[in-house]
C-alpha cells in the first residue's frame, strides 16, 4: 500500500554488551510506520562476514551483508561482495565503479519488480529513488546526516506516496558504508585497502 509520510528522525546509538562486539545504529520512529532500528555489525559473528540490519514497526526487516577478508575490523559493511535481503527476497544490485558523477557513481537495486537508485548527495546523505511505472509516480527519500557524537542524528523526507520496502531500504543504508558511491570516498577507501594489504604483509 502506498503512503503519504511525515519527515522523521533517527538518532545514533552505541551499545556494548561484556563479552560481545560492540553495536552501533540509527533508531527513531515513523509516525506511520512506527519504531525503526538499524543495528550494525548485527549478530550472529562469523568471521569475514558483517551485517547490517533494519526492523520495527510496519516494516520489512532488510539485511546488507558483506563477505570476504576485507570485512575484518570494519563496523559497517561496504558494497563490495554484498548481499541484500528484503524480507524473503533477494535484491539484485550494480554500479558503476568508473562513473563520474554521484549519479553515474549510483548504486541500482531491483527487487519485486521495482527498480530503485540509490545516490549521493555527500558523504553523509543520500537519496533513494524508486522509479516510476505505470500505476505509481515514484518516489524520492532524501536521508541527511547532521550533528557529531552522541548529537548524530538522521532525517528522513520523502516527496511521493512511499511503499513499507522504500522506508526499510531508506533505513538500512544508515548502517552500510556507502563512500564508494562518490569519487573522493571512492579514492580514500582504495587508499585504506592498500594500507591494509602493506600491513597484513608486515607479519
Amino acid at each position: 500500500m502506498h503512503t503519504t509520510i511525515s519527515p522523521f528522525t533517527l538518532t545514533h546509538w552505541r551499545e556494548r554488551t561484556k563479552g560481545e562486539r560492540t553495536q552501533w545504529g540509527w533508531q527513531g520512529t515513523s509516525p506511520e510506520f512506527g519504531d525503526i532500528r538499524v543495528v550494525h555489525p548485527a549478530g550472529p559473528y562469523v568471521r569475514e562476514r558483517i551485517v547490517a540490519q533494519v526492523s520495527g514497526g510496519l516494516i520489512p526487516t532488510a539485511s546488507f551483508e558483506a563477505r570476504g577478508l576485507h570485512t575484518e575490523g570494519m563496523t559497517r559493511p561496504s558494497l563490495n561482495r554484498a548481499v541484500l535481503r528484503l524480507g524473503d527476497a533477494h535484491v539484485r544490485m550494480s554500479r558503476n565503479r568508473w562513473g563520474l558523477t554521484h549519479r553515474g557513481r549510483s548504486l541500482h537495486m531491483t527487487c519485486l519488480g521495482d527498480a530503485y537508485r540509490l545516490t549521493a548527495l555527500d558523504r553523509g546523505s543520500y537519496t533513494l529513488s524508486r522509479a516510476a511505472d505505470a500505476e505509481d509516480p515514484g518516489v524520492v527519500i532524501t536521508v541527511r546526516q547532521s550533528g557529531w557524537g552522541r548529537n548524530k542524528r538522521v532525517s528522513v523526507r520523502a516527496e511521493g506516496r512511499v511503499l513499507h520496502a522504500d522506508i526499510a531500504l531508506a533505513a538500512l543504508f544508515c548502517g552500510v558504508d556507502r563512500s564508494v558511491l562518490t569519487r573522493r570516498g571512492a579514492v580514500r577507501a582504495g587508499f585504506a585497502r592498500v594500507f591494509d594489504l602493506w600491513a597484513e604483509s608486515q607479519y
